[in-house]
């Protein structure tokens, strides 16, 4: 988590969301790790998540990242959960909670869904302090 919340910063650093994400492989090697570009690419869905998947799928040369875990800073959007489960992410571990805009244990909880394909095993709350005081920081200062 400590890689993922690096890119949240750096995201920061550029002008994002601060949102970070990392595929772990099977073997433990890192596969992908990414930050928000939504506006650096001017794109509503590279979301970090989603960016690390398609790093992560070109490296493995598959698209389906079996056995593999994402650490992200920011519990998934509805979007990125559905990602997730496309990719068949084998866990999912991420920091701070989105009641708001979030898809995994808030809005529409995507994995429960009876059309998802897949569901990973989910860990919240790891590094959520860290997580969290990241995304009102960067809020505040834009208020």
């Amino acid at each position: 988590m400590s890689l993922a919340l690096e890119q949240a910063r750096l995201a920061a650093a550029r002008g994002e969301v601060p949102v970070g994400a990392v595929i772990v492989g099977p073997d433990g090697n890192l596969l992908a790790s990414e930050g928000n570009r939504v506006e650096a690419l001017n794109d509503p869905t590279a979301h970090a998540e989603l960016l690390a998947i398609r790093v992560a799928a070109a490296k493995s040369g598959a698209p389906r990242l079996v056995d593999c875990d994402l650490y992200v800073t920011l519990e998934p959007c509805p979007m990125c959960a559905q990602a997730i489960s496309f990719a068949r992410i084998r866990r999912l571990y991420y920091g701070a909670s989105d009641p708001k805009g979030g898809g995994v244990e808030h809005g529409p909880h995507i994995f429960a869904q009876p059309t998802c394909h897949h569901a990973p095993e989910i860990y919240s709350g790891i590094a959520e302090t860290e997580a969290a005081a990241l995304l009102k920081a960067f809020f505040r200062a834009r208020r």
